[in-house]
């Protein structure tokens, strides 16, 4: 198989057909579970130690090919919830969610690899019965993630992934499709890998650099645009690690990221504005009673009355969170919210934004 990447006299299509029946390939044929992965970055454990318990309910072949640079599940209930794995996979993600939304809820998954939908359609039957399911609530799929064509337009509740969106050569593609298939007041929440700067062509046209999560990786801002520029007003980043640094002689460092984003009826704020909204979370999700956590600078304690801007007033009203938070009306504009991330000094949770 040629080993270089040519892009420049080739279409889009072209590109993106090469791109994938490599990468095809390297999961189906080459990559048969975690260990055989080289680099670290798509290595990642959080998902089996978030969720460890119910690692003995599903299948070893399953687990074997986790092939995640982070935890795409969000902390919360999500009882009844209908879910898009995107990049699927051998299915551990969606068989953890299918636990988590119960079984009233619905899991769709979906994945080009043929030899991994494989042994998640298997292994579906096997896991629902270990749940004490009287059928499976999981579908898997065959398809693109640019495209999800067999998902309706505003059916799904929350679309995850697990480091699959740095796998496809039409990223913008990829967010369009989950803010059409998401429905008003819905969620993506995505662990990926991002890079300091722009990547340059020596990493991003090596195939293996690209198959390991780290040639297709975009500067981290460049994503944050592609995510805004698909609807997703104001992303906000969970976690972020670092994974890689220094590859082939480049000063560059890819970090693993986690970031949500909601569809919301209307228009969102440009910056962080103050309407003097103040949010009170309640303490009513049973997987966070103390605190909740929407990002990486916002934890909302229990009972503490926290002021917001109006962006984040909207995330924790318009969406599933409305039932844990009281969130005050707008009064009026009173100019920029403080969105500096740093601590207030007394213990109290840092800003909004």
């Amino acid at each position: 198989m040629d080993q270089t990447l040519d892009t420049a006299d080739v279409s889009e299509e072209q590109t993106s057909a090469g791109l994938r029946e490599y990468l095809r390939c390297y999961y189906g044929k080459i990559i048969q579970r975690t260990e055989d992965l080289e680099k670290k970055a798509c290595c990642a454990d959080d998902t089996k130690s978030r969720h460890s318990g119910l690692m003995k309910l599903i299948p070893p072949e399953v687990k074997e090919r986790n092939y995640g640079c982070g935890c795409s599940i969000p902390q919360d209930d999500l009882t009844g919830l209908r879910v898009l794995d995107l990049g699927s996979g051998a299915g551990l993600d969606a068989f953890i969610v299918a636990n988590l939304v119960g079984e009233s809820g619905r899991v769709l998954g979906l994945d080009m690899t043929e030899e991994q939908l494989a042994v998640a359609q298997r292994n579906n039957k096997p896991v629902a019965e270990a749940y004490g399911y009287s059928r499976p609530n999981v579908e898997f799929h065959l398809g693109y993630i640019e495209t999800a064509d067999p998902i309706p337009d505003e059916s799904i509740d929350l679309v995850i992934s697990d480091c699959t969106v740095n796998l496809s050569p039409l990223k913008d593609r990829v967010f369009e499709t989950i803010y059409r298939v998401l429905r008003p007041g819905g969620e993506f929440y995505v662990s990926d890998i991002v890079a300091d700067r722009r990547v340059p062509k020596e990493i991003s046209q090596d195939p293996k650099l690209v198959a390991e999560c780290l040639g297709g990786a975009l500067y981290e801002h460049d994503f944050l645009d592609i995510i805004q520029d698909a609807g997703f007003g104001d992303p906000r980043t969970v976690s972020k690690k670092l994974v890689e640094e220094n590859v082939n002689g480049h000063p560059i460092r890819f970090c693993s990221v986690t970031v949500r984003g909601f569809k919301l009826r209307g228009s969102w704020d440009r910056r962080c504005e103050d309407y003097g909204q103040v949010a009170t979370y309640q303490g009513s999700c049973a997987q966070q009673p103390a605190r909740f956590l929407l990002d990486d600078h916002h934890i909302f304690e229990t009972g503490r009355p926290v002021p917001v801007c109006r962006n984040t007033a909207r995330i924790l009203s318009e969406t599933r969170f409305g039932k844990y938070f009281e969130v005050t009306s707008p009064r009026r504009h009173l100019g920029l919210f403080d969105c500096s991330p740093s601590a207030t000094g007394d213990g109290s949770p840092p800003p909004c934004c």
